[in-house]
């Protein structure tokens, strides 16, 4: 059975080496994917990782769409995925989807997401939190979404950078799809 595409979104809170783990472990593992990158996000996944964009993608199969692009597939219902992940997930991104104020496909795919009852995952990255951000993840959680804030664990004992991020994308593609990826072990 063919599987369906899961959306990745990236948007422009710092913590791109979470997105491109994500993509390409999604990669490996064949699922097809659907990329959208906010304009902040493109420019921070560039500052931080130095390598750019459409340089990454091309090492990656999958169908790229901007954020302007109202007229994308993940913009309709009938448009089927298994299901979205933003990493790392703004706390802008987080107030738009949460009071559906839709300005940008990120915004519209993620309403979507949660409205056909598809798993949406929220890889927040900000610190500290206010009480906005708190209530807007509240009424995320209670839609349906998953908030998994990028908070590495330490019980694998990690010795490198690479090993406290891949323990956040292991937890996030595991509430995404269900399934285990063993990044700790693999991930080189």
């Amino acid at each position: 059975m063919k599987k369906k595409s899961i959306i990745v979104a990236v948007t422009g809170a710092s913590g791109a080496i979470y997105a491109k783990l994500c993509i390409e472990t999604l990669h490996k593992n064949e699922y097809p994917l659907e990329i959208i990158f906010s304009e902040t996000g493109k420019q921070v996944f560039e500052y931080e990782l130095g390598i750019k964009t459409a340089e990454f993608l091309k090492n990656v199969n999958a169908t790229v769409y901007g954020e302007k692009d109202f007229f994308a597939p993940p913009s309709s219902g009938s448009h089927p995925s298994q299901g979205m992940i933003i990493i790392p997930c703004s706390t802008g991104t987080l107030g738009h989807i949460a009071n559906c104020t839709v300005s940008n496909l990120i915004h519209r795919a993620a309403d979507v997401t949660l409205k056909e009852k598809r798993p949406l995952v929220l890889v927040v990255r900000e610190t500290p939190l206010n009480s906005i951000h708190l209530e807007n993840m509240l009424k995320l959680s209670r839609a349906g979404a998953t908030i998994l804030p990028a908070c590495p664990s330490f019980y694998n004992k990690p010795q490198t950078m690479k090993d406290l991020v891949a323990t956040v994308v292991e937890r996030a593609l595991r509430h995404l799809t269900g399934k285990s990826f063993n990044l700790s072990k693999n991930w080189k």
